[in-house]
């Protein structure tokens, strides 16, 4: 580093505190912002500390090891893309929250100059100008990849929530167990159905499976099908299949598929399936 570098670095080191004041006092009253003048003192101190990692991922660009500046850059995104994930602040609040920070940041660096002109060229500038202005723009790339990775990653943890629960297998007894499916039935979730209740069959070593439909507004012809595929897969895995709640409106779409269910056992109810096969189990 040239000494005029190292001695700019030493200074932006110095500055931290005075940095992040003079960003903080840029805030106003923003309802529901972590970023609002009326923020708890518990997030004041939050934003405090993250701005301190931003001005030392910054700073360190300007060392001859580019290595530090990639590891801070890499740290710095990792703790404050998930925080503003957890407090839904919007991507684009935070880059003008970043915006306000270079302001600042820029402003010390002027002072700077001011108090050392005589021993500053235009090149020495330049430099730090496309040194730390590349910094700022690489942080903005980080964070957006980071937050909208772990929005990504939440979004896909409720999904499978969701498909977990839309189609539950619920043991009855060591080897008997029901699906209850209720609400309205699409192709996606027959899907969905189709990719995750043999898996579940097989992982609790259930033999007899009750798939009752009686809950389920409405079935088209495609979700049919694939209630009939789920049968089939059961089957070629030693899990009987019995259907229960079918509704007339069904039993003419799989008719008119041509999707033989002669091998399935059906129920006009779950209540009349289980003391039809709790009675067989008991004697």
């Amino acid at each position: 580093m040239k000494e005029i570098d190292v001695k700019l670095y030493e200074y932006l080191l110095s500055e931290f505190p005075n940095i992040t004041e003079s960003w903080l006092a840029m805030r106003k009253v923003e309802e529901g912002s972590v970023y609002s003048l009326s923020a708890s003192q518990s997030m004041e101190e939050t934003l405090r500390e993250q701005n301190r990692l931003t001005n030392l991922t910054v700073t360190s660009s300007l060392l001859d090891d580019k290595e530090i500046f990639l590891k801070n850059k890499k740290q710095w995104a990792a703790v404050v893309a998930p925080s503003r994930v957890n407090s839904k602040t919007p991507i684009e609040d935070v880059l003008d929250a970043l915006s306000k920070v270079r302001l600042t940041y820029w402003g010390v660096i002027k002072e700077f100059y001011v108090a050392n002109e005589e021993s500053i060229t235009i090149e020495d500038y330049v430099r730090w100008s496309e040194t730390i202005n590349s910094a700022f723009d690489q942080i903005y790339v980080d964070f957006a990849e980071t937050y909208n990775k772990f929005v990504n990653s939440r979004f896909d943890m409720q999904q499978s929530l969701i498909n977990e629960l839309s189609s539950p297998v619920i043991k009855l007894t060591d080897q008997i167990g029901v699906v209850p499916l209720i609400g309205d039935m699409d192709e996606l979730r027959a899907q969905i159905m189709l990719e995750s209740i043999p898996e579940k069959c097989m992982e609790t070593n259930i033999l007899h499976l009750f798939i009752d439909l009686s809950g389920v507004s409405v079935i088209d012809t495609l979700v049919a099908q694939q209630i009939y595929q789920i049968t089939q897969v059961l089957a070629l895995l030693g899990t009987k299949s019995t259907i229960t709640g079918i509704r007339p409106e069904i039993a003419q779409a799989s008719t008119e598929l041509g999707l033989d269910f002669s091998n399935v056992e059906t129920f006009s109810s779950l209540q009349q399936a289980f003391s039809k096969e709790f009675s067989v189990v008991l004697n």
